[in-house]
């Protein structure tokens, strides 16, 4: 087993019939989603604490009512994004791939929660809108200069994430000027909706292979496994790590697959108002978050 920061092995925050809310393990297998057996009808052992890194057993299960926003914004000192990091994305979009891992930021009012509906700006509106459907790690532990070998130890866990986008922003040269410009293209308000479950490494390990599939209204839109990540887990964290303090509680985005609107085979297929998009990631949860515009 993968040592990691966790004493759990999958995490939520949860309401009880009586209107408490609680971090905790739910009593689900491998191959159960979450979501769906809170239908269903789901027990989760309430583990104390106050904040997600610091709770432990309390041994009491009990019956969820609700499965509530995982992270807030107060959790995450800050968000650590990946670009051109899955081979074909970096095909599609006509680029070479980096001789090193791609960064960029977003701010910690980009959290949003799993069900939340995502606002988009009136500056971000016109014929721009993107999703990227992500795996994201968790950091679990404050570390600096993380060797690849001790990266996964530093890992409280996976997460489906979501890298909403404003690609005129990003890229056309009228907005951006002549090079990609990330940090205000994708970093509104809940620009970065996070999934209800956190998954421990004890159960994913490197999270090399897990499928990872996007959908908006219903209609599959990405279709992948991270074994396609052009620079893994660890070496995302290690790199990002070299003379910079990881924070406990940084998310890491680890870059999107193939098959984001902006490269559709008949032309861009921008979000628009009313749209529902769905990132799910194989043991991780999902996403389902609605575009409004503001």
């Amino acid at each position: 087993m993968i040592g990691t920061v966790a004493q759990w092995k999958r995490l939520i925050r949860f309401r009880t019939e009586d209107g408490s809310e609680h971090f905790g393990e739910p009593q689900i297998s491998d191959s159960e989603d979450v979501l769906a057996m809170l239908e269903m009808g789901l027990d989760a052992e309430i583990l104390e604490g106050d904040n997600p890194f610091e709770v432990k057993s309390s041994g009491k299960v009990v019956k969820v009512k609700d499965i509530l926003h995982l992270l807030q914004p107060n959790d995450v000192p800050t968000i650590g994004c990946f670009g051109l990091n899955y081979k074909a994305h970096i095909a599609e979009a006509g680029r070479k791939p980096p001789p090193y891992p791609s960064l960029f930021i977003k701010h910690s009012t980009t959290v949003a929660g799993w069900n939340e509906d995502v606002p988009i700006p009136k500056v971000a509106q016109d014929d721009q809108a993107d999703y990227e459907g992500e795996l994201s790690i968790v950091i679990g532990k404050t570390g600096k200069n993380i060797s690849k070998e001790d990266a996964i130890s530093y890992v409280a866990g996976y997460v489906a994430s979501n890298d909403i986008s404003s690609r005129k922003w990003q890229r056309d040269p009228a907005y951006a000027g002549i090079v990609p410009q990330w940090c205000f293209s994708k970093g509104f308000d809940k620009y970065a909706p996070v999934g209800p479950l956190m998954v421990s490494p004890s159960i994913v390990g490197t999270a090399n292979n897990l499928r990872l599939r996007t959908l908006v209204n219903g209609e599959e839109r990405q279709n992948t496994t991270t074994s396609d990540l052009l620079f893994d887990v660890p070496t995302i964290i290690s790199f990002l790590s070299q003379g910079t303090t990881l924070e406990r509680g940084t998310v890491i985005m680890t870059g999107t697959p193939s098959g984001v609107g902006m490269t559709m085979a008949d032309g861009p297929m921008w979000l628009r108002h009313g749209d529902i998009v769905e990132v799910e990631v194989e043991h991780c949860g999902r996403t389902k978050n609605r575009i409004v515009y503001e």
